[in-house]
């Protein structure tokens, strides 16, 4: 069977490569098109996938015609947020109404048939892939529709998968929400056959959006065990140094649009750089870590044992030099609960309730007293035995397994019922 995936950044990266490489794996073959601003190159999960025999990457911009190539990007350029929001936005919105959704549906419908044609040739048959699709998505929703359509036509499948995991157990995590209600950011899923959520929890935004039997709950292919296996025989070795410290800390800061409180995020770091024995590395969030505060403090930048790192380096080799996570609410450190390194669940620092919290009530945070009680227990006694082996237990079963072991398997059947059905329909 032939798949299309489609990815357009890090997080999707670090998400659907897994799916590939299982995908590629039990005999399918695929085709890979980036389709963000980088290439990606050098990325090791990239470079994994490139050396497959039965997987072709590509850039979208070595795919079109480079007119071509430029007129596609302008007419994403006219419809995401982020250009809206630029000191152009009100040029931008203004040649968005001119160039009308009418106007930009010609083009849009060439590159998809070119696309489409390209991996799968006129006769169709198999399975289109995109990551999960907001209606705020750097890549223009009115594209992946047409997209959709387009495969339709093919009688191809079409799949949404996930780029992420489920930090919240709370919903009003970001800026500018007051009212608990359905997030329609998340219905543009909605032109796709299926799509996949990794837990129930993560089921819950969006189950009022669509029929139950548009959702698939299949459990995380980032962090599952076959997976994290897999990343120990692939990742390149780690640029981070072992230090002479008595604890190595880690702290995993998040998007700049959720609410965080950076005055005393400020302060737990400065309290904790001010103990003795203690190495401190930040972790900037991978997209937008530029725009939050602590990144401008040039005190802080100084303090001896603290690190402020940004892209270049892979959380995995983080969470390997790390003996204590910090975090405010992010799924990157399931891999670290994996391996039972102590996460503490900061979520004072944040306006929502993190789902480590929630069903790990050991882990959590609710002062400044408990930060300092924390670090002061682990250069005391030590990192081990932190976690209740039953609510570890509970939260790996719902939250990683979700239907149990074989979470690539159900991944890999799902595409693979997908492109069945849709061949089903061709053969008719």
């Amino acid at each position: 069977m032939k798949a299309l995936f489609f990815l357009r950044h890090y997080n999707d990266i670090d998400h659907i490569t897994p799916v590939i490489s299982k995908w590629v794996e039990v005999g399918h073959h695929c085709d890979v098109v980036l389709i963000g601003k980088s290439r990606f190159d050098g990325d090791f999960r990239i470079e994994y996938l490139k050396k497959m025999d039965d997987v072709r990457i590509v850039h979208i911009r070595d795919l079109l015609p480079w007119h071509e190539f430029v007129r596609w990007r302008l007419q994403m350029l006219l419809l995401v947020r982020s250009a809206h929001q630029s000191f152009a936005g009100p040029l931008i919105k203004f040649l968005a109404a001119v160039f009308d959704k009418k106007k930009r549906e010609p083009l849009w419908r060439h590159t998809a048939i070119r696309l489409l044609e390209r991996s799968f040739g006129k006769t169709g048959g198999g399975v289109m892939v995109f990551d999960w699709m907001e209606r705020n998505s750097a890549i223009a929703v009115e594209w992946v529709e047409v997209m959709v359509t387009v495969a339709h036509t093919m009688k191809l499948g079409t799949v949404s998968l996930p780029h992420g995991d489920s930090p919240h157990a709370s919903e009003l995590v970001r800026r500018g929400e007051w009212r608990i209600e359905p997030d329609f950011s998340f219905s543009a899923a909605g032109i796709f056959d299926k799509v996949v959520v990794p837990n129930e929890l993560c089921s819950k935004r969006i189950r009022p959006l669509f029929d139950n039997d548009k959702i698939a709950v299949l459990g995380s292919p980032r962090y599952c065990d076959e997976w994290l296996n897999k990343l120990k025989e692939i990742m390149p070795a780690s640029p981070v140094t072992s230090t002479n410290s008595q604890i190595n800390i880690l702290i995993f800061l998040r998007k700049s649009f959720y609410t965080t409180f950076w005055e005393e995020v400020e302060q737990v770091v400065r309290m904790i750089a001010a103990f003795p024995g203690v190495e401190l590395i930040i972790k900037l969030h991978t997209r937008g870590g530029w725009k939050q505060s602590l990144t401008r403090k040039g005190d802080i930048q100084r303090l001896p044992n603290v690190t402020i790192v940004a892209d270049g380096i892979h959380s995995s080799h983080l969470i390997s030099w790390a003996d204590v996570i910090i975090d405010l609410a992010t799924s990157v450190v399931f891999e670290a609960i994996k391996a039972k390194k102590p996460v503490l669940a900061a979520d004072y620092l944040h306006a929502g309730r993190s789902a480590i919290a929630q069903y790990m009530p050991e882990t959590e945070l609710r002062c400044r007293d408990d930060v300092y009680r924390s670090i002061n227990g682990f250069l005391s006694n030590g990192c081990d035995s932190f976690y209740n082996e039953a609510h570890w237990q509970n939260f790996l079963n719902e939250m990683v397994d979700a239907k149990g072991p074989g979470v690539l398997v159900r991944y890999v059947a799902l595409l693979e019922q997908q492109a069945r059905v849709h061949n089903d329909d061709i053969n008719r």
